[in-house]
């Protein structure tokens, strides 16, 4: 018997998939079907809900697979949605219009969409099923594949050796999964270049030095003959010639093929290459069942980009709420780094259009390969390929098919160079890929659709809202289309203050202002609120003006800041003491052990090497601190935006690779920058050689020990758009590099916006990288001395913040659970063991008798 679809619509739509472009396609329909036509179940054959399969390797860096969850989890909730995890369509009953699932379930369906997308591909080497043999495909594939390297390395007292086979994309995500793995990582393409579907000879060879340079063995024009073993596990790699290579771990990265084994059973036609047929509309010939994604065969061929993909979910919501969407064709440009190295490639990258000029910047020194292909006048462009510094990839890429203007190599060159030429991009001109939304779409968002800032765009338009890497791009055709309609462009900090964040700065710093009353007073208007208070006990705290929680400072905190600790959602608080470069004593391990004990708190070692405590109650952080502080810790500032962490390797102490000390190195800068203040959190990591244990680039600051010194990146992150670290300088010196950082951080803190990470603040800085580097290398605005001063100033009158609140007994009265019965603790807080510490409670489980922390003793409630 069919099942019921949820809620009352009329028409039931089965999806059979759970992949990037279903979920697209699931958002698409309800976002448009406001009369609740539709009502949607998702089979979704993976235990996950959808999920970001473009950062798969960021599951490598300490990513939770939960943060790679996609969009809003609300949709989940939409009663006319229905997703079923962990179940698979086994077959399609075309003539009742019913799938079978794997759970023995019948599912009635008014319209059937394919999004099955496709599985890697394993090529029949002999040894390809061998233990410690894997493909790269889901989070699954990932888990297994971390967890038998883990086990490996309990096992074999050396370094681990990997390879993968296959050069492309996929092959080279791969290799960063096993160098993020700490693994020995060799490249085996048979093609006689790397990723040869996206970039030609010059390209490869360009993109080949840069990928061994970190460390990454490379073997081009090689193929595969077989795998052979030692004790059932994979254990050598053998070649059509040349020497074998010794292997723990390989992974097969050959390329995808579509799963379209349920629509050959349906009796759906399929492509000579696989691939379910669909005409313009995504529709196959049976007019209830469509294909999207990476299993529809289009026009011939099936698309492997995400992108593509998007576009034929769209086009199959409007079709089916009525209207006449057609697939526009597919934008088969990329922009990738991979392993840290930017690699473009748009439009005819090759050159296969007839009369085509190629116009060629390459740098080997540098790194750098890029290419434009020119009409034979050499005026309109039709592609291009960027290797090393892909940087002008969103302001050529939709000029493909436009005359360029002036001399193409303009476009090539660096930042101060000759400079290209610019004007108005077309309306018709494809800005965000990833969503199809054309420049002419943006200024209507701005004209027409009352837009005044980049997030309103984005929430109109959805541009910039996938990969990103359109944002600076939308961000000008934004603003130049408000100052064109007469609109001034505020950078106001919020209604009570015109200033903008950087200016409040320098406003306070110069006229020496100390409280937010005189601030606002002299340079605002009302009462502040939740936006300029915050912000202005930053800039006071950056100045070094006091103890934050000091007179009226108290009331301008945010949650966490207004008492020292990190809330949670049970409403119990975190105790986070900083962990200098990760090194701490035995006796320390005790420390914390045993207040962790005595309280009753979940313990848990963070990704910045740390050691959090979870579950005090407000009444007992002050306690807790104080046993803390006695035993020599100081607060870690988890709780304010401020410098976190300066995560290490353990260097050439300990490592046989390294080359400098880089724990040492780490313990030095946390001490220095501990308890700075700044726009957004800071966090900074220390790697002893190139093979970078600590994860440096993935940091705001990161630096990586080379033979004669010490590289040093900077606007890096992670969180909800992870960026990698640029280079800023290479092989400094300790005390240049130090230097370097100070002026780099104070620089910062002096001028980006509110809340605005180094990454986007870097992007967004008049000049760019070079401008930043200008400044703190070469004192292009002569305000080094005042920079080195300032950090100066930070670093001698640092004050450890919980020391100096246990020592204020009016500080000490803002921690109580209650006003008038401050010594009993909170009974809403229940916790039940897991995994042999205590966790919150559902509210089922409280319900059902949980177990309540109360001091030290364990009860379970009444």
């Amino acid at each position: 018997m069919a099942m019921e679809p949820r809620g009352k619509a009329p028409h039931h739509l089965v999806v059979v998939g759970g992949g990037m472009v279903a979920r697209r396609l699931v958002d698409a329909l309800r976002a448009r079907d406001g009369e609740g036509r539709w009502a949607v179940t998702l089979l979704c054959e993976e235990r996950r809900a959808p999920y970001d399969r473009v950062a798969l390797t960021s599951y490598f860096t300490g990513r939770d697979p939960e943060d790679l969850a996609l969009g809003g989890q609300e949709i989940w909730d939409d009663p006319l949605v229905t997703i079923r995890r962990g179940v698979a369509a086994t077959a399609i009953d075309r003539a009742a219009r019913t799938v079978t699932t794997s759970d023995g379930r019948t599912l009635g369906y008014d319209s059937l969409v394919l999004a099955t997308g496709s599985y890697a591909a394993v090529p029949p080497v002999p040894g390809h099923d061998l233990r410690g043999a894997f493909v790269y495909r889901t989070i699954d594939d990932v888990a297994d594949l971390r967890s038998y390297v883990e086990s490996l390395r309990g096992e074999l007292d050396r370094p681990l050796r990997g390879a993968v086979v296959g050069g492309g994309l996929l092959g080279l995500e791969a290799a960063g999964a096993l160098r993020a793995l700490d693994v020995d990582a060799t490249v085996v393409e048979f093609a006689p270049r790397l990723m040869p579907l996206q970039v030609d000879d010059g390209g490869g060879e360009a993109l080949r030095r840069l990928i061994e340079g970190l460390g990454v063995s490379v073997r081009t024009g090689t193929a595969t003959a077989r795998l052979t073993d030692h004790l059932g596990r994979v254990a050598r790699m053998h070649f059509a010639d040349g020497p074998a290579l010794d292997v723990d771990v390989v992974i097969f990265a050959v390329g995808v093929r579509p799963r379209d084994e349920l629509a050959r059973g349906a009796g759906l036609e399929v492509g000579e290459r696989g691939g379910v047929v669909v005409d313009d509309a995504c529709r196959t010939r049976d007019p209830a069942v469509w294909a999207i994604g990476e299993v529809a065969c289009i026009g011939g061929r099936c698309l492997g980009l995400v992108s593509p993909g998007y576009a034929m979910a769209e086009v199959v919501a409007d079709r089916l709420l009525g209207g006449e969407g057609t697939f526009p064709g597919a934008d088969l440009s990329t922009k990738l780094k991979l392993l840290g190295v930017d690699v473009a490639s748009f439009g005819d990258a090759f050159a296969q259009e007839p009369g085509a000029l190629e116009v060629v910047v390459s740098d080997p020194v540098a790194g750098v390969y890029k290419k434009l292909v020119m009409s034979d006048d050499a005026k309109t462009l039709r592609g291009g390929i960027l290797v090393g510094d892909a940087s002008a990839y969103a302001a050529l890429r939709p000029m493909v098919g436009r005359e360029l203007g002036g001399d193409p190599v303009a476009h090539l060159l660096p930042e101060g160079a000759t400079p290209a030429p610019t004007g108005d991009l077309p309306d018709d001109a494809a800005v965000c890929s990833c969503n199809n939304v054309s420049a002419g779409a943006i200024r209507c968002a701005v004209t027409e659709g009352g837009c005044t800032d980049l997030a309103g765009v984005k929430a109109c338009t959805k541009a910039g809202t996938s990969c990103g890497s359109c944002l600076p791009l939308v961000k000008r055709l934004v603003t130049t289309e408000l100052e064109k309609s007469g609109v001034a462009v505020s950078n106001a900090l919020c209604e009570h203050f015109d200033l903008s964040r950087a200016q409040l700065f320098d406003v306070v710093r110069v006229q020496g202002l100390t409280s937010f009353s005189e601030i606002i007073a002299g340079h605002g208007r009302g009462r502040g609120c939740d936006i300029c208070k915050p912000v202005i006990g930053s800039v006071l705290a950056s100045l070094g003006t006091g103890h934050i929680l000091d007179g009226e400072r108290a009331t301008l905190q945010d949650t966490n800041d207004h008492v020292m600790a990190n809330l949670q959602k049970d409403g119990s608080y975190s105790v986070v003491p900083r962990i200098p470069g990760g090194e701490i004593t035995p006796e320390g391990l005790l420390v914390i052990g045993q207040v962790a004990k005595d309280f009753g708190l979940y313990t848990k070692i963070t990704g910045g090497q740390r050691i959090d405590l979870f579950g005090a109650r407000i009444d007992q952080v002050p306690a807790i601190w104080k046993r803390l502080v006695d035993a020599g810790f100081e607060s870690g500032h988890a709780y304010g935006k401020s410098l976190r962490t300066v995560k290490s390797c353990v260097g050439s102490t300990w490592c046989r690779f390294g080359v400098q000390d880089s724990v040492g190195l780490a313990i030095d800068l946390e001490l220095r920058y501990r308890g700075l203040r700044s726009p957004h959190k800071l966090k900074l990591g220390v790697s002893g050689c190139a093979r970078e244990c600590a994860e440096a680039r993935g940091k705001d600051v990161g630096v990586i020990a080379t033979d004669n010194g010490w590289n040093l990146y900077v606007g890096g992150n992670g969180g909800f758009t992870p960026r990698h670290a640029r280079l800023l300088a290479e092989d400094l010196d300790t005390e240049t590099l130090v230097r370097t950082i100070d002026r780099f951080l104070m620089l910062y803190i002096r001028t980006a916006d509110r809340l605005q990470r180094t990454a986007a603040w870097v992007e967004d800085y008049e000049g760019g990288l070079d401008a930043i580097r200008a400044v703190v290398l070469e004192d292009s605005l002569g305000i080094a001395g005042d920079l080195d001063a300032a950090m100066a100033a930070h670093v001698g009158s640092y004050e450890d913040e919980w020391a100096a609140t246990l020592a204020d007994p009016e500080k000490l009265r803002r921690f109580a659970s209650f006003v008038n019965a401050p010594d009993e603790p909170d009974p809403s807080l229940a916790y039940v063991g897991e995994r042999g510490q205590a966790r919150p409670a559902t509210p089922e489980e409280r319900e059902g008798g949980a177990v309540l922390i109360a001091g030290t003793t364990l009860e379970v409630r009444p």
